[in-house]
């Protein structure tokens, strides 16, 4: 194949242009997967967080210094499978920072359905997800595929994906979308990738990834050990022979990682105080939506922080108002603490500026966490 092409070789994930020391981002802001590959870990998908707090977090690192030049929807669910979380921070992030360049990856499920809105965004790259492009090579990598919120039969989710995928590499060509093909090498679809690079060819992709599986913890690797280099040389010797491949790494560009603690957001003059909503005082062990009552920590004038006071929570029952009439009792929190809470309230709340934290902790050593403290001292009501 000949070299890349202009239309991609400068994005700093693509080509000779991903050498340079520029960052990468990853924006956490997709909480659902739609699909597990049987090699998965069964850990627990790591929690996502609003777009209006990653941006938040974009801010921070531009501010300490970071060049990021691009900015990725990657996880750690599937963007397209609530859009709207992704379009949101797609928005955020380009209406503030208009020359950093966006792309997202996904496994292709509605991505000729948003395509024309990801091209409209600024969304200059998508990555698909292609690991097979036949029915029995799906059934054989994938456990589960779930199109919409409930699984249906493997058999018929394989051809609902075969379909989607090359639906989606067509549409996102047509809207202007450069559409790169990322495909791991698992043992059982070694030698299906030069099927994989001809198809998606021949639909109109632009380039490939060809990578190996790396497990991420030791249950997977018990499950399965990562791709030999013999096997990875061969199956990148039969997808070029049809598609641009990308150089050999394992990770696009300088991505930074999204480290817990970089994730959540700091106190701020106006924002001081942290919220929480427990049943017994001690501990994070309440959903949002049943608490009657929220507990204020927030610094003393010793510096510090200890439980403020306690105020009331709005009567269930009153929708979206419910969480609007939230978030001005708790205009001066920068955080709020809870064991689980749904899509609805996290959306309004952050969208006041007031981010909701799922945790299940003992809120004293959260607290002081969140404050930058060790527990060096006891704070005495």
């Amino acid at each position: 194949m000949t070299k890349s092409s202009s239309t991609y070789s400068s994005h700093p994930c693509f080509g000779s242009a991903a050498r340079k020391t520029v960052d990468r981002i990853h924006l956490p802001v997709a909480p659902r997967a739609n699909s597990r590959i049987k090699y998965s870990s069964m850990q627990k998908i790591q929690d996502s967080i609003q777009p209006e707090a990653a941006l938040a977090w974009l801010d921070e690192l531009i501010s300490e210094g970071r060049k990021i030049e691009v900015v990725g929807i990657t996880g750690p669910g599937d963007p397209l499978v609530i859009p709207d979380l992704t379009f949101r921070t797609l928005e955020l992030v380009k209406a503030k920072y208009p020359n950093i360049s966006l792309c997202v990856t996904t496994l292709g499920i509605g991505g000729a359905e948003h395509a024309e809105t990801l091209a409209k965004l600024g969304v200059s790259h998508v990555t698909l997800l292609v690991d097979a492009i036949s029915r029995s090579m799906i059934e054989e990598l994938y456990a589960w595929i779930r199109p919409s919120k409930k699984n249906i039969p493997l058999e018929e989710a394989s051809s609902l994906l075969l379909s989607e995928q090359a639906g989606a590499v067509k549409a996102l060509k047509a809207a202007g979308i450069t559409v790169k093909i990322n495909t791991t090498v698992y043992p059982p679809n070694a030698d299906h990738v030069g099927e994989i690079a001809e198809t998606m060819k021949a639909l109109g992709a632009d380039i490939m990834a060809v990578v190996p599986f790396i497990p991420r913890d030791e249950e997977q690797e018990i499950l399965l050990k990562k791709t030999d280099s013999i096997t990875m040389a061969a199956a990148r010797d039969l997808a070029s022979k049809h598609i641009d491949l990308m150089p050999e790494w394992e990770e696009c560009g300088a991505i930074l990682k999204n480290e817990p603690s970089s994730l959540l957001p700091k106190p701020t003059k106006p924002r001081p105080n942290v919220a929480a909503v427990s049943s017994n005082g001690m501990e994070v062990n309440m959903h949002l939506g049943h608490a009657e009552k929220i507990l204020i920590y927030g610094p003393r004038d010793d510096g510090l922080a200890c439980l403020l006071e306690t105020r009331t929570a709005p009567k269930a029952g009153g929708g979206t108002a419910r969480w609007e009439e939230l978030a001005g009792t708790l205009s001066d929190c920068f955080i709020l603490l809870a064991a689980s809470a749904g899509d609805s309230p996290k959306k309004i709340l952050s969208q006041h500026g007031l981010y909701v934290a799922v945790t299940d902790g003992e809120i004293e050593g959260t607290v002081d966490s969140l404050y930058g403290g060790g527990k060096k001292k006891k704070c005495k009501k």
